[in-house]
């Protein structure tokens, strides 16, 4: 598999490398800080971790249908690997100030959550089933998550290394 969540500490480690409070607070005109990327991605991952609980609790797969213009998105992003600059976040996930030391104190056992969430996802209901209804992307799979995630990552990874380097 050419992403692995498992990874995605050591990605999101090395985006911040050194950076200090002030480097991470370092943006253009308009644009989330580094520390704000932080808090999105944790956002992101506990709300995953949520829908994941919801599906495995409830133990129905996602029946909602996805819209052409969602799958066309799924397409361009777990399909193919691209990832577009400047969609606007869904609102669960938009920074809101969650403090710096517990996004970066627990960021790291919500991704190892999300990733045993995915896989017991994937043991229960198999790798194709849909088991989370995104916001923009509509209903995802186990491996389409993963996808996303890993590539949602290393988008924002870069951001985070080109701010804190301005």
């Amino acid at each position: 598999m050419e992403f692995c969540l498992r990874d995605l500490p050591a990605v999101l480690e090395e985006a911040v490398g050194g950076a200090g409070p002030e480097a991470m607070q370092k943006a253009p005109p308009g644009k989330w800080n580094s520390t704000q990327i932080l808090e999105h991605l944790y956002l992101s991952y506990t709300a995953t971790n949520q829908a994941i609980a919801r599906r495995l609790n409830s133990g129905k797969p996602v029946t909602k249908a996805a819209t052409l213009k969602q799958r066309l998105a799924v397409f361009l992003i777990t399909g193919i690997g691209y990832f577009p600059e400047g969609v606007k976040a869904p609102e669960v996930v938009v920074p809101r100030g969650v403090p710096p030391e517990l996004v970066r104190g627990t960021m790291f056992a919500e991704i190892q959550r999300m990733v045993s969430g995915l896989d017991d996802c994937e043991r229960r209901f198999g790798p194709r089933t849909k088991i989370i209804d995104h916001p923009i992307l509509g209903p995802l799979n186990v491996n389409q998550c993963r996808k996303l995630h890993w590539l949602h990552a290393r988008h924002h990874a870069r951001q985070i290394r080109e701010r804190t380097s301005l």
